[in-house]
């Protein structure tokens, strides 16, 4: 049968089989240029698990961490970065580009307060804790709302109870945040003192406002992460 007396659909799904039939996976530069597609174009970062799936898992993980080192030195002295994250790979814009960027959209100016990262870095460096132990660490009561933030945002999520009278939630931070700093563990984790001045500004590097039931906390009396 002739291309011609086919019907679109099957010309369609012949020219692509004929493609991916064409896929050497012995090409690293094809297989680089697959990789950077994939990740140019998703929103979220990707592990080499899920890149793996590109290639019909024809090429091994450890080939593909090889390319994706390789795409990462390729990438250098550019305006946009190939870093590896918790969850995976990701293209992003580099620190110096951001100024610039931030004139197409300008960041917030408010930020989370000293309450919001006091409790954060107590979770990261004690983690699982649960409310009673923040606030013996703190050594004040928190605020539901500051945990209701961090977990809004992604930061923190309960991982659990403890096996106590009670049974307590146990909270621990997520990939999300890990992400947020640009981490792939919390092994790579600064010290302590230094944790408050990253973890002001996102990803983005846009500051992040106090939510309205934060600020009606601190209205009525009570300690508030506004």
């Amino acid at each position: 049968m002739s291309d011609q007396s086919m019907l679109p659909d099957q010309q369609a799904s012949t020219e692509a089989h004929t493609v991916e039939a064409g896929f050497d996976p012995g090409n690293p530069e094809k297989i680089k240029q697959i990789l950077e597609a994939a990740l140019l174009t998703t929103q979220e970062p990707l592990p080499v698990t899920e890149l793996k799936k590109l290639f019909d898992n024809a090429v091994s993980i450890k080939h593909l961490s090889r390319l994706l080192e390789d795409l990462q030195t390729h990438w250098t002295d550019r305006g946009v970065e190939l870093v590896q994250v918790a969850s995976g790979w990701r293209f992003q814009a580099r620190t110096e580009m951001q100024v610039f960027l931030n004139r197409l959209d300008p960041p917030k100016v408010p930020r989370y307060s000293r309450a919001v990262l006091e409790t954060l870095a107590i979770i990261v460096y004690h983690q699982p804790v649960t409310r009673g132990d923040i606030e013996e660490i703190r050594g004040i009561s928190v605020s539901s709302s500051i945990l209701k933030t961090l977990t809004a945002r992604g930061w923190i999520d309960q991982v659990g109870h403890r096996n106590v009278p009670g049974k307590p939630a146990l909270f621990a931070t997520t990939q999300h945040f890990l992400n947020d700093l640009g981490l792939c563990s919390l092994d790579e984790l600064p010290p302590l003192e230094e944790l408050g001045s990253l973890i002001e500004v996102d990803e983005h590097n846009t500051v992040i406002e106090a939510s309205e039931s934060e600020k009606k906390s601190t209205a009525s009396g009570t300690e508030s992460d506004a």
